[in-house]
């Protein structure tokens, strides 16, 4: 599994809890705090969610005008199925050393707005999130690859 290779597409950040994210093109991810910046980060086992471009073209298909940042995805990723790699897998993006801490998460109550509108979201099942391990800058165009 080791030396499989990504990119990333997109680093977004939301100022505000419960606002759409929006794509910066660079941004550091602090060691065991994610991205200080965005409304998500903090002490906790979810500092940096990622989603791969695979699941936008999934919404896609089903009719979903979606794009980077509407799932609330800090990395948008091209080239690796992050929702298929088991917790505790660590990720090189860019600088940054990530741990996979969880996959999927509960909707909100009634769905988000994606969902009220297709009958699905991506993100409940296929959203991942992690934890940073070692600090460093990512950026869009950075690769991504497994490490262990």
């Amino acid at each position: 599994m080791t030396n499989m290779l990504g990119k990333v597409m997109a680093v977004n950040i939301s100022e505000k809890k419960g606002e759409k994210k929006h794509n910066v093109g660079r941004a550091y991810m602090e060691q065991e705090l994610g991205i200080s910046e965005d409304a998500h980060s903090g002490s906790w086992h979810r500092q940096i969610s990622l989603l791969s471009w695979s699941s936008f073209k999934k919404m896609h298909a089903l009719g979903a005008e979606v794009g980077y940042g509407d799932f609330a995805e800090n990395l948008t990723i091209d080239g690796i199925e992050v929702a298929v790699l088991p917790i505790g897998t660590q990720l090189k993006a860019g600088e940054a050393l990530l741990e996979i801490t969880q996959i999927g998460k509960e909707c909100h109550n009634k769905g988000c707005a994606i969902k009220q509108k297709t009958g699905t979201c991506v993100m409940p099942i296929e959203g991942v999130f992690a934890r940073v391990l070692n600090p460093g800058w990512v950026a869009v165009d950075d690769a991504v690859e497994i490490i262990s």
